[in-house]
């Protein structure tokens, strides 16, 4: 259950101590304060770019409400130190509390939504941060300057403008520098922005940003900035192949030059909020484009974690079939030297029986061990097997089977061919196919059950196995979804099993497709090989 969210101002200050963190963060405030110090109205704090207070939510997401003094201090010093006294002190103070109040607010409204820390990386993330701080910003913006207009320190004509540039200033600020200064403040964050930084391409960025920059401020300060599409190319650019970090690390960049080159041209202060306007823009269009990516990445990993746990799952049937044979030879061994001990037997029959037991732990062994590596890495074992012994372990199961259910089983001699695999996961595929035509024929009638598997070698080192039934087959309409992950006709199916079977198939070099038609059909190929090779890992 969710704590009420109190509103207590007083409570926020707390007694004055000040760490070596909160004088940290007054100066870093104070000195983002100074920078971004330009075109102001009426010589107060309305700007059209403020990040300063991005830095403060910051604060306040990592510290909480003792953020709040260090916060409030920071102001009173921005107002002395950056604006001059703009106004009396005492209602200086007034609208400095305020203000840490209002952005307080902010700040406790997006730690009850982030209760990680952590930035935004997913849409309704986003989207939430997004309306808490426009909101908040409104909210401050309007107390803030209501303040002045009734206390006669600003024309009584300007508070319409006044409020649009405060909340724009801000919310500008907040949102082009926040997601950038989010991933500073953690750990997995800062790792995220070294490995950009270290990158050719972000080099590319940049250079393409600082060239657009020139191209719109260039050709466009006499037609109203006609040309500022230009820096969509490298925000999108960024968004599109890093995702959420690439967008604010370039959002960032662009924001700074943009400051830059405003104070270097001397723009007037109507040409400068508008290009806020842009900006803000700018920037929104690259994070939501990030988001979207870093959303479809983290669904592939998602996916990719739960095909490996699946073929797991199918290769751990296929090893426990292997093991099967170990544990069964190292009982009858151990019951031979059981038998030879008893008899007082220690020559050569008995240092045999151990030898051969102890080559059957070492093949347990590796049985196991080939699991553990698939677990950790997906790791494959490559041997070189004559088809026909492949065919023999792997339909040895389904014998007993087609016996019992009255399923006519057909295996068609293999030709001599030599192929290449994995054999634990070829088998993999081979019996889940088969497993697929027993459950497809048996709706149909005793006698009508049939299940064919047949090779052919095909030209260009191919060969081509088939698993044939005479089940009522795949439909036009399922033909182009049978591939699909989570699409089964079976109730209790997770619909990974031909997902599985097509990508081992795939890494193997072969391929593996259906056939349309009034019966079940499903073929893949791999290579052949000319010669048998020696097993590698």
């Amino acid at each position: 259950m969710k704590k009420a969210l109190h509103f207590s101002p007083l409570a926020w200050f707390p007694p004055l101590l000040l760490g070596w963190r909160d004088v940290a963060f007054v100066a870093a405030y104070v000195l983002l304060d100074w920078l971004s110090f330009v075109h102001p109205l009426y010589g107060l704090n309305i700007t059209p770019w403020n990040p300063a207070p991005a830095l403060g939510l910051i604060y306040w997401l990592r510290h909480g409400k003792r953020a709040a003094l260090p916060w409030f201090i920071s102001l009173l010093i921005g107002e002395a130190l950056v604006r001059g006294w703009p106004v009396d002190i005492a209602l200086t103070v007034t609208l400095s509390f305020c203000l840490t109040l209002g952005y307080g607010l902010i700040g406790e409204l997006l730690h009850r939504r982030f209760v990680d820390g952590k930035a935004p990386n997913n849409r309704p993330q986003l989207f939430a941060w997004l309306v808490i701080v426009a909101l908040g910003t409104l909210l401050n913006a309007v107390v803030y300057v209501s303040q002045l207009f009734f206390t006669g320190s600003m024309p009584h004509d300007a508070w319409m403008e006044a409020v649009v540039r405060f909340w724009i200033g801000d919310c500008v600020g907040i949102v082009v520098t926040m997601p950038i200064l989010w991933m500073l403040a953690e750990p997995r964050g800062r790792g995220i922005l070294r490995r950009l930084l270290l990158t050719w391409e972000t080099l590319g960025y940049i250079a393409l940003g600082v060239a657009m920059l020139w191209a719109t401020f260039g050709f466009g300060m006499g037609a109203g900035f006609q040309q500022f599409y230009f820096l969509f190319l490298p925000i999108v650019w960024a968004a599109a192949r890093q995702g959420l970090a690439g967008a604010a690390l370039v959002a960032s960049a662009l924001q700074l030059g943009v400051i830059i080159v405003v104070q270097w041209l001397n723009v007037v202060t109507v040409e400068v909020y508008e290009l806020q306007m842009l900006g803000a823009v700018l920037a929104l269009v690259g994070f939501f484009i990030g988001v979207v990516v870093d959303e479809q990445r983290q669904a592939v990993e998602d996916l990719k974690h739960t095909l490996r746990l699946a073929a797991a799952g199918e290769m751990a049937s296929a090893l426990a079939h292997e093991l099967n044979q170990p544990m069964t030879a190292l009982t009858a061994y151990g019951e031979v030297c059981e038998h030879l001990l008893s008899r007082g037997e220690t020559g050569d029959n008995l240092k045999d029986a151990i030898r051969r037991m102890v080559a059957e732990s070492a093949r347990a062994a590796d049985v196991v061990r080939r699991l553990r590596d698939f677990f950790r890495t997906g790791a494959t074992r490559l041997e070189s097997l004559e088809v026909s012994a492949l065919l023999s372990v792997a339909t040895a199961p389904f014998l007993l089977r087609a016996r019992e259910q009255g399923v006519d089983l057909k295996i068609e001699p293999a030709p001599e061919a030599v192929v290449f695999i994995d054999r634990l996961q070829v088998e993999v595929v081979l019996r889940n196919l088969l497993s697929n035509a027993f459950e497809a024929v048996a709706s149909r009638a005793p006698g009508t059950r049939s299940v064919t598997l047949s090779t052919t070698p095909e030209t260009g080192g191919h060969i081509r196995l088939s698993v044939e039934d005479s089940g009522p087959g795949i439909s036009p309409a399922a033909a182009g979804h049978v591939f699909e992950p989570f699409v089964s006709t079976k109730s209790s199916g997770l619909g990974l099993g031909l997902v599985i079977s097509r990508a081992i198939i795939e890494a193997h070099g072969g391929s593996l497709w259906a056939e349309i038609g009034g019966r079940g059909i499903f073929r893949f190929t791999l290579p052949m090989q000319e010669k048998k090779h020696d097993a590698v890992t």
